[in-house]
């Protein structure tokens, strides 16, 4: 029998985990206070025009969805009917579940009467559609992991990994290209939902799946290649970060796009900066993992190894404290540039939020079953990270 060998902890992936779940909640923090602003205003367009920036994060969570789970099993031999089953409980039932907490909290706050049939329909829809409360993210993973297997297959059938990606990337161009100057003219009410909304099919995503399994299999080359030309990096992501701002212009002045249009991330620019933003992510991800060797504050690396834990449950409870802000907010009025001041203290009161909600959840039985974790009644914490192998990186984020 074969011996099988356990790999080293890889550290960075939790940074890297924290990076991108609190930008999401970033990106949607932002979003609520844009809102709050006058119409046309300085701060709003400020807000409007940077936003683009933040939208790296989406694309980061299928990136590492993509790396996590080749990390894991690539190099096994697979039941796929076992893997499905795992996958598809363990993140069912936090989808199920919280989808179904948000609409029935959704009817009594709005104090609509409350009716079976009108829960069952609207929680039917969310489910089949996931078009609610940030929930799309699952919808598309999900997906990934039917298609799994074949992308574990194709790595393995095909030699040159670089070819693979090279074509995953030129199709990814191709379809980007189309959805964003071509689609807009078709009338698309007759296609099959996933072709319609393809902000939740699989296929919008490729590109970061097949990326996240590159890096996984090539992980040192990758590493030594990002070292190698860091400092490039770092100045490629900056530019790029920038010309943000230049296509947020773009589309609103020269091809006269709606707004949501213009902040979608679907677009051909935002796929070449989302890469080299993870790319400079994973970078800050491998210094993080030396710091922590060298002299890194131990409350800062506890912080990161608790967040890295409730990552997954931060993304599904985030709906809360977003809801709560927004409601907040409609009780204040202040000049646009005041919420633009005021913006820091609600992100960090989201972001708290969020994570409590989270922890409480990963600490308290059952409930560590609502954010993908396994409930135990006595959960022990162990101070020695490199002992917890097992336990964190077969997260799903």
């Amino acid at each position: 029998m074969a011996t099988r060998h356990k790999r080293p902890y890889l550290y960075e992936v939790d940074l890297m985990r924290i990076i991108f779940i609190f930008g999401v909640l970033l990106n949607h923090t932002t979003t609520a206070f844009e809102r709050s602003m006058a119409d046309g205003s300085n701060s709003q367009l400020f807000l409007q025009a940077t936003h683009l920036i933040l939208h790296f994060t989406r694309m980061g969570f299928m990136f590492m969805t993509g790396l996590v789970l080749v990390l894991n099993y690539y190099n096994r031999k697979n039941n796929w009917l076992t893997f499905w089953r795992k996958r598809y409980v363990s993140v069912g039932i936090p989808y199920l579940a919280w989808n179904g907490i948000f609409i029935l909290g959704t009817m009594l706050v709005s104090g609509v009467a409350f009716s079976g049939s009108s829960f069952w329909h609207n929680f039917g829809h969310a489910v089949l559609y996931g078009d609610s409360f940030y929930m799309y993210y699952i919808l598309v993973t999900f997906q990934l992991y039917l298609l799994f297997p074949l992308l574990v297959k194709l790595f393995k059938r095909v030699k040159n990994h670089n070819r693979i990606l090279v074509v995953s990337a030129i199709l990814q161009l191709i379809l980007l290209f189309f959805l964003k100057y071509a689609l807009p003219h078709i009338d698309t009410s007759s296609w099959w939902y996933l072709f319609r909304a393809y902000g939740v099919n699989v296929l919008t995503y490729q590109v970061y799946f097949v990326f996240g399994a590159y890096v996984a299999i090539h992980y040192k080359e990758v590493d030594e290649f990002i070292k190698k030309h860091a400092k490039q990096i770092g100045t490629l992501t900056a530019v790029l970060a920038l010309g943000t701002v230049g296509l947020y212009f773009f589309d609103m002045n020269t091809l006269h796009l709606t707004l949501a249009k213009t902040l979608e991330v679907h677009q051909p620019y935002i796929m070449i900066y989302d890469i080299v933003m993870i790319v400079f992510v994973f970078w800050i991800g491998r210094k993080y993992a030396y710091w922590r060797e060298h002299g890194l504050k131990p409350a800062v690396d506890r912080f990161i190894r608790a967040g890295a834990k409730v990552s997954f449950g931060i993304y599904l409870v985030q709906t809360i404290p977003i809801a709560l802000m927004t409601w907040l907010l409609s009780f204040i009025s202040l000049p646009s540039w005041g919420y633009l001041i005021l913006l820091p203290v609600g992100y960090a009161a989201v972001a708290a939020t969020a994570f409590l909600i989270s922890w409480g959840c990963y600490k308290i039985y059952p409930f560590a079953i609502l954010i993908g974790r396994k409930p135990t009644k006595k959960r022990k914490e162990v101070l020695n990270y490199d002992r917890t192998y097992k336990q964190t990186n077969e997260t799903i984020n």
